[in-house]
């Protein structure tokens, strides 16, 4: 019997046992602590924020660049609708108001026509956009930005799958106003759970600390004047994430050299098509994500569950969602058709070339 294959386990990097020793040493097990800084500090180095903050995932840092941003109940939140459920829900905890935007075919990304005839069809101005850079690809923040800042619309990137993906050379998640990122168990980088929220303003990632840290204030005793959350990452989890990010270029380095032996293993394919990269942008490819011309994608996914390789379908829609029946959007049958017709293959940076060979001979065997 083959070694199952996973879709994007976790690697470590062999020093995270080291560093976790440190603080188990110092006794900082609680929140917060030297790691928790240098994890930071890490992440501002190799992607250029001038700030960081680490939290308990990267929703709740997306619900801080929310709530920072003074995005509150009814107002419009222009989004990515081809995602994952965490770049959006946070909207609805400020009782906001999600308009969402379909993708483009050069990017799988959020599509700039669209998002401008959003701007002009909303009800009111937008107060802000979460563009999500899908499965490790950077979407075109150079039109995206300058539409948005026409309109002083905050622009928070979704960088949740693209830590290490650069667009002319800048790195995702620091284009805009506020960037996130995610260290879950399956990211390019994973700390167990975790996130990062980046910014460009000293005051709102002071203002987003003062939040996640249940908003208190600077007394002896408990005061609280505004409400607050949970939201930190502890001094342990820090810990991996600063072994973590010693190996991020490698990481991506590896995840990019998947994607090109996929590319060479299926090239006899015709039919099969693989998520596109906009000029200028080097993405992560955290995922290798492929589409099916002529034939369905769940008939392929069960062929290489039986064989022990696990893959998912693309993200469904968030306007296809039952949770956001009924809100607006701006659809013209992209993402839709991304979603009936594509698949997410193995791409852990752990495979060697015969695993990608052996998954790529399964997906041949369902075609046939």
């Amino acid at each position: 019997m083959s070694e199952r294959l996973f879709l994007s386990p976790p690697h470590m990097s062999g020093r995270e046992q080291a560093y976790i020793a440190e603080v188990f040493e110092s006794n900082y097990i609680a929140p917060l602590g030297p790691m928790v800084e240098r994890f930071e500090q890490a992440v501002c180095d190799y992607t250029g924020a001038p700030y960081a903050l680490a939290t308990s995932s990267g929703t709740a840092a997306l619900h801080l660049a929310l709530r920072v941003s003074g995005v509150g109940e009814g107002d419009i939140v222009l989004a990515s609708s081809f995602t994952f459920i965490g770049s959006v829900s946070s909207v609805l905890y400020q009782q906001a108001v999600p308009y969402f935007i379909d993708s483009d075919e050069t990017s799988w990304n959020l599509n700039p026509v669209l998002l401008q005839r959003a701007i002009d069809n909303a009800p009111k101005p937008p107060k802000a956009l979460i563009v999500t850079h899908l499965y490790g690809q950077c979407a075109d923040m150079r039109e995206i930005m300058r539409i948005c800042r026409a309109y002083d619309i905050v622009v928070i990137e979704d960088a949740a799958e693209s830590l290490g993906a650069t667009l002319d050379g800048v790195a995702t998640g620091i284009w805009g106003d506020f960037g996130v990122y995610s260290f879950n168990g399956n990211k390019i980088l994973s700390t167990s759970g975790g996130g990062m929220l980046a910014g460009k303003e000293k005051a709102k990632i002071d203002k987003a600390m003062f939040y996640a840290t249940q908003a208190k204030e600077p007394t002896p005793w408990y005061e609280h004047r505004e409400l607050g959350y949970n939201y930190r990452m502890s001094n342990v989890l820090a810990a991996i994430g600063v072994a973590q990010m010693e190996v991020l270029g490698e990481r991506v380095a590896k995840r990019r050299q998947i994607f090109q032996w996929y590319e060479e293993a299926l090239a006899d394919i015709g039919e099969i098509g693989f998520m596109p990269e906009i000029p200028g942008a080097a993405g992560n490819r955290w995922l290798t994500t492929v589409l099916f011309e002529k034939n369905d994608p769940e008939t392929v996914r069960l062929h290489l569950e039986s064989a022990g390789i696990e893959s998912r379908p693309l993200w469904k829609p968030m306007h296809m969602q039952p949770l956001f029946k009924g809100a607006a959007a701006e659809v013209d049958g992209t993402s839709e058709r991304l979603f009936a017709k594509g698949l997410c293959l193995p791409s852990g940076t752990q495979m060697r070339h015969g695993d990608v060979l052996r998954v790529a001979e399964k997906v041949k065997e369902a075609l046939l």
